[in-house]
């Protein structure tokens, strides 16, 4: 059966949400990973192989057969050595990797369940891509399902935007502000500096996930946006910011975001929140101290001398919020992987706390499982380059239901009124374009 490793015609799309949707709702390469980044959009999928590890036991599908079998160490390095082997010719990667990945490098193994889910990686056959110009390209698909493919890219045009469902997200039964308290009370104890808290709100319907990624993106302004069905589970988001890059010439690159008020009320409203945020000591202290560690994390695993920090405190807009922004970089020091990199930086410093250990105990201690939700979604390169978009702002959804999930960084001066109100102006992103299964 011959491929195409271009396309059959020429095609453009000026919506390309609109089109990566389209092809998500039609269910008929299996699993799948939308990615953006940049103005390039790629849908990755029916999977030639993909990599499941669980906090007990590593699976690896290939060839139509899987092999399953314990293993130990760290999770970074079994991925490295796991996707080192494949005979991936050329090919990427795609998949997520689940906020408890952090459990090995922190020391917090301990509060893990069985069979805890911490990568699901596929190696797609079939990707369609939009370039920045808006072209359609076409790669490993037969010539009749690269016309299947096109074809609906095409229909994808002139389509109505979906309709929301109305979203609560006011209520809540998990205690937010009493454990926001508890948290103000522990950092005044010296525990740690900082930790985000997050709050999930549970959907009381199914959602269309593809239509609310559409709906959403043309809402959203995300440093990356993200649409998935793997490994059972289906999410679209759009992410704020990089956990990190390692990119081919080994640069690796962090966008911490820290400090945060809501954003798209008005040129007036937007701007008085603006020069509140940039002059509230809260909001510095919280950023600092998450660049600070950024810093740190990234000298770790560079060449010495290369640590650098750009953009500090900039602000930057994310669909219904905005957040002082900075950028860290450093080059990949002789002998580390981009796997090391992401060992040492994940979980992100904006997702966590300060410091991360016992932030993450923390974590571990108050909210619920956590999963997709400040995990990562990723893509790897056959080259060794790495790229890991932070998972905020974002839908979930399983065989149990949807939901809605977002937290706030506390640090001693925080007031619990005030970082529930955060996680509202969070979930407002996401919640107002939420689009309800037929």
């Amino acid at each position: 059966m011959s491929t195409t490793d271009e396309r059959l015609r020429v095609e453009y799309v000026t919506d390309p949400a609109a089109a990566m949707s389209r092809l998500a709702a039609e269910e008929r390469f299996g699993e799948y990973v939308v990615y953006e980044r940049g103005g390039e959009w790629v849908f990755a999928a029916d999977p030639i192989g993909a990599v499941e590890l669980d906090s007990d036991e590593l699976r690896i599908h290939w060839a139509g057969e899987t092999t399953a079998k314990p293993w130990t160490g760290s999770p970074a390095e079994v991925m490295d050595e796991v996707l080192s082997g494949l005979p991936m010719t050329g090919r990427n990667a795609y998949g997520w990797v689940g906020f408890e990945f952090c459990a090995y490098s922190l020391g917090a193994v301990e509060y893990l369940r069985p069979a805890t889910p911490l990568v699901r990686l596929i190696v797609p056959r079939v990707e369609v891509r939009i370039d920045t110009a808006g072209k359609v390209w076409v790669t490993g698909a037969a010539a009749a399902e690269a016309t299947f493919l096109l074809d609906t890219v095409v229909r994808s045009r002139d389509l109505p935007l979906p309709q929301p469902f109305p979203v609560d997200i006011r209520t809540d039964d998990t205690g937010y502000r009493e454990r926001v308290a508890q948290a103000v009370d522990e950092i005044g104890a010296g525990r740690y500096r900082k930790v985000i808290l997050s709050r999930k709100v549970e959907l009381p319907f199914a959602v269309d996930i593809p239509a609310t990624y559409r709906l959403g993106r043309a809402n959203n302004t995300p440093a990356r946006s993200f649409l998935l069905g793997l490994g059972g589970l289906q999410a679209a988001g759009f992410s704020p910011e990089l956990v990190l890059s390692v990119s081919d010439d080994r640069t690796v690159t962090t966008e911490p975001l820290a400090g945060t008020r809501a954003f798209g009320l008005g040129a007036e409203i937007d701007s008085a929140a603006r020069t509140d945020l940039v002059n509230d000591p809260k909001e510095i202290v919280e950023h600092a101290m998450s660049v600070q560690t950024c810093f740190a994390e990234i000298t770790e695993i560079a060449e010495p001398g290369t640590t650098s920090v750009s953009d500090f405190m900039a602000v930057r807009e994310r669909g219904s919020v905005q957040h002082l922004a900075s950028t860290v970089r450093g080059r990949l020091a002789a002998g580390r992987s981009a796997w090391d990199a992401l060992d040492a930086l994940f979980p992100s410093v904006t997702a966590s706390g300060v410091p991360k250990r016992p932030g993450v105990d923390s974590i571990f201690r108050s909210d619920p499982p956590r999963g997709l939700y400040s995990g990562a979604v990723l893509m790897v390169s056959p080259t060794g380059a790495l790229e890991a978009a932070l998972v905020l702002r974002a839908v979930y959804q399983n065989d149990a239901g949807a939901w809605l999930r977002a937290g706030a960084g506390v640090v001693a001066q925080s007031r619990p009124e005030r970082e529930f109100e955060e996680t509202c102006e969070k979930l407002n992103s996401v919640a107002p374009y939420v689009v309800r299964a037929r």
